[in-house]
This record gives C-alpha cells, sequence and structure tokens, in this order.
C-alpha cells in the first residue's frame, strides 16, 4: 500500500534529520551563494540529494523546487510538485544553534495539501495535512485567540518594527526571533507566539510547508496585503507573510493600513 502524502513527508523529515546531524560538529565546508543569496553548507546539499531521491522515486510524476536545486520552467507543467528547504535557519545550523530546520511540503494546483516542518536538534516535528487539522509531534496543536496586537507576542525581525510600516503608530507587540522562517511558523501553530510578520520578499520553500500547518492549526497565514497565498508561481517568491491566530490577522492588517481621509 503506498504511503499518504503526509506520511511521505514525514519520514523524508527524518531522513534529512539523520543526514544533517552527520555533519554536526565535524566543521561542514560551507561557502557563499551568488548575489548575496546567503551561505550553503556540504551538508545543506547531502540533505537535498536525500530528500529528491526518497520523494522523487515515491512520486515521480511531481514536480519539484527547491532552494538548493537550479530551478527550471519544467515544474509549472506540473499539477503537483514538492517544495523543499533543505536546511531552513542554514546560518544557525554553521553556527551550532540548534534552531534549524527541514521545510517540505507539497503543492496541488498552488495550495498546499502536505506538509511537515522538523527541527531534529530539538526533536520537533510539525505536521499537517489539508483538511485534517495540525500536530505537534503527534499532539494536535491549535494556534492562538489572541486579539490585541498591543499585547501579542510576535515574531518578527528589527526591519519589520520600521516606523515606515505602521502608518497609525508602531505597536508595542512584544518581538521576539528565531532564525528558521519554518520554526517560526511553526511556533505560531502551537500557539507559543500569537503570530509571525515578515514583509520582505519570501521565498516559498521557507513558508510552504509552515503555511498550511497555521492553517491546519485554525490560524489565518497570507501575504503582507491580506491576499492569499499561492505557491509554484513562475518567480517563486511571496509578498511577505502575515501569520496569526484567527482573531488578531485583521488587527495587524487594520494597523498596516494607511488611515482613512478625514471627513470634509
Amino acid at each position: 500500500m503506498q504511503a499518504t502524502d503526509l506520511d511521505l513527508l514525514t519520514d523524508a523529515a527524518r531522513l534529512a534529520g539523520k543526514v544533517a546531524t552527520s555533519f554536526v560538529g565535524k566543521g561542514t565546508r560551507k561557502w557563499d551563494k551568488p548575489d548575496g543569496a546567503g551561505p550553503v553548507t556540504e551538508a545543506d546539499l547531502a540533505v537535498n540529494t536525500a530528500l529528491e531521491n526518497a520523494l522523487r522515486s515515491a512520486r515521480p510524476d511531481y514536480g519539484w523546487l527547491s532552494e538548493e536545486t537550479e530551478d527550471t520552467p519544467e515544474r509549472l507543467r506540473r499539477e503537483t510538485i514538492f517544495i523543499i528547504d533543505p536546511i531552513d535557519g542554514t546560518r544557525s545550523f554553521v553556527d551550532g544553534s540548534r534552531t534549524w530546520a527541514h521545510s517540505i511540503a507539497i503543492a496541488h494546483q498552488g495550495q498546499i495539501t502536505a506538509a511537515a516542518v522538523f527541527l531534529p536538534m530539538r526533536d520537533k516535528l510539525y505536521s499537517a495535512a489539508l483538511g485534517r487539522g495540525a500536530f505537534h509531534n503527534g499532539e494536535r496543536i491549535t494556534a492562538s485567540e489572541a486579539a490585541d496586537l498591543n499585547v501579542a507576542d510576535i515574531l518578527a525581525t528589527k526591519p519589520v518594527m520600521n516606523a515606515d510600516h505602521w502608518p497609525g503608530g508602531l505597536p508595542s507587540f512584544t518581538r521576539a526571533h528565531r532564525p528558521s522562517l519554518a520554526y517560526r511558523l511553526g511556533l505560531v501553530a502551537e500557539a507559543r507566539f500569537d503570530g509571525m510578520l515578515t514583509f520582505r520578499p519570501s521565498w516559498e520553500w521557507d513558508i510552504a510547508a509552515g503555511a498550511l500547518i497555521v492553517t491546519e492549526a485554525g490560524g489565518i497565514c497570507t501575504d503582507k496585503t491580506g491576499a492569499p497565498l499561492r505557491f509554484n508561481n513562475e518567480q517563486p517568491r511571496l509578498n511577505g507573510v502575515i501569520a496569526t491566530g484567527p482573531r488578531l490577522h485583521e488587527h495587524v492588517l487594520g494597523a498596516l493600513a494607511p488611515a482613512p481621509p478625514a471627513a470634509s
């Protein structure tokens, strides 16, 4: 019997963890990608190879989009694709941190249908399938019910706090940070934080798995304008991300919107 897509992804996430942790503490070779695209290590490439071999042999009709594989237009002709970040948080991996993750998702006709985010150094596995809920290490999770942005706990980088983003005034939420975008989304899904914000263009492979995990936990995940996220785009980048529990999202959008003109 063929494994479900979610079973396939969770098994692949565990495989990725075994490959990546085999490099920990061994002085992994690293170098910088062209055009300031950040660092890559031999561990990233080894995980990418292991995942591609395992996933594409199991689903040969699925397309492939990965941070560590040269992109081609071929995936655009596929209804269903894998979207992979072999190691999300490579800088953290190099620095010896435990907050890097493997992010693995399947998109069908632009919508994420199965997802796994695994942090092997913390033994944290987030997973979700469309319409079946979200889970952390096998336990169902639910996003925060917080509604007041000014007292919320939000995962965001320092540029999010630029006053230019907040025409009505900078909210007084408590800001925290984690290097991996996929991990940030998992933390929102399990209500460890009330929301996650990034206003920079975001690669699909950083967001795809975590976005489904948030929404299946009852949260809302959109681009920075509130538009729904769609995946397997020709240019695989999203217009920022707002991920929150169900009650907070509208308040974030309201705080980001320009004030309406005063009545005459």
